[in-house]
């Protein structure tokens, strides 16, 4: 599989500015966030067979900095992920969120989002995640303002998903936050394991943050999720939203839900504290 992976070409060098195409128009409630006092903007990371495009936002001065990954949902790196890294970064954090489908294709250019899902994202494979995210803390700590023993990760959507995986795969992860990532989905050599086959594997904290009115995430697998992880032990917790539905922090779309997104927020920042992130 290393070989396979390392010999895919990378399609995306840069990332696109403002928001990807099948999110526009976006909403009034836009949040933002400025660069004041910040040093933000895109990088190069280093991965296997290449290099992959990401957005690191960091306060301007000190460190080094608690990192927190940010993983981005199926419309890649676009404006509202740079303005989550930009919300961290002023909250004292080094955060870094790398485009995790560089070589499987263009999302940003892409303005259906059954498109998006079928000639990109299904072709993602977790092992490759994983393997960038790693890459990416490697570069993270090389720039010295990174403190990556105080490492946490956060993700939204597609991204959430890959927070419960990622606290499975490294046992150096603090912490980790996951908004509406999908619990169970149809598994492939691609995604041979969901989140709840790895209930057992799982060692760092994780905050699940969903929806009760999310019609891709069944309650019903959510509070199986939730059982799995009591049953097993787990310090990870689980917060349901009851008038909530899917993307509701995605402050660009009619899906935000501003009482859960503020809501989730703090709890993100009380939970990365309570484990050692900040």
């Amino acid at each position: 599989m290393k070989t396979q992976l390392s010999r895919r070409a990378f399609v995306v060098g840069s990332l696109a500015a403002g928001f990807a195409l099948a999110v526009i128009p976006v909403s009034a409630d836009t949040i933002t966030t400025d660069s004041n006092g910040l040093i933000a903007g895109e990088v190069k990371i280093p991965v296997e067979g290449g290099e992959t495009p990401a957005y690191r936002a960091m306060p301007a001065s000190g460190g080094p900095f608690p990192t927190v990954l940010v993983v981005h949902e199926i419309f890649g790196v676009h404006e509202h992920i740079k303005d989550i890294c930009r919300r961290l970064a002023k909250l004292g954090y080094f955060a870094v969120a790398p485009l995790l489908y560089s070589r499987e294709g263009d999302v940003a250019s892409m303005s259906d989002v059954q498109q998006i899902i079928a000639k990109v994202v299904a072709k993602v494979p977790d092992q490759q995640v994983a393997s960038d995210l790693d890459a990416t803390v490697a570069w993270a700590k090389s720039t010295g303002k990174a403190d990556t023993i105080k490492l946490g990760i956060t993700g939204f959507c597609w991204g959430g998903r890959q927070v419960w995986l990622y606290g499975a795969h490294n046992p150096a992860l603090r912490a980790g936050v996951a908004w509406y990532g999908p619990l169970q989905m149809p598994p492939s050599d691609l995604r041979p394991k969901n989140p709840i086959d790895l209930v057992n594997q799982i060692n760092a904290p994780i905050l699940g943050l969903y929806g009760g009115k999310d019609m891709g995430i069944p309650v019903a697998q959510i509070e199986q999720m939730r059982a799995a992880l009591k049953a097993a032990g787990k310090p990870s917790e689980i917060v349901i939203y009851p008038d909530a539905g899917h993307g509701f922090n995605a402050d660009y779309r009619p899906s935000y839900n501003p009482q859960a997104a503020k809501d989730g927020w703090k709890r993100m920042q009380s939970w990365f504290k309570q484990y050692g992130v900040s």
